[in-house]
């Protein structure tokens, strides 16, 4: 089961609150098929812990590799993958298309 937009974001306040590093990655646009809408988040700390979902498969663990340089170097960034349907579930994604994520320090 997925965590609710709520929860993930209670998740970032609170490990801030806790004095740890922490960045939000958030779905800003897809084209075709992918699989998590527009305004999707993740979120991440320092430590690696995250909760919530961009899209899945080895996507989630490149945005979480560039949160943790977000909250290395306090710059923001926006990531786009794609992948076209005859491949995408050998890199363990469910559908082709692409995304587009934005990936920030939250102070």
């Amino acid at each position: 089961m997925l965590s609710t937009e709520t929860d993930i974001l209670n998740a970032a306040e609170a490990w801030r609150r806790g004095g740890r590093g922490v960045a939000l990655a958030t779905v800003v646009e897809t084209w075709g098929s992918a699989p998590r809408p527009v305004g999707s988040h993740l979120v991440i700390d320092e430590n690696g812990n995250f909760l919530g979902s961009v899209s899945g498969g080895c996507v989630e663990g490149a945005v979480i590799t560039e949160a943790l340089d977000a909250i290395a170097d306090g710059r923001p960034r926006v990531i786009e993958f794609g992948i076209a349907d005859e491949t995408a579930w050998r890199v363990g994604l469910s559908c082709g298309g692409r995304i587009r994520v934005f990936v920030e320090r939250i102070d």
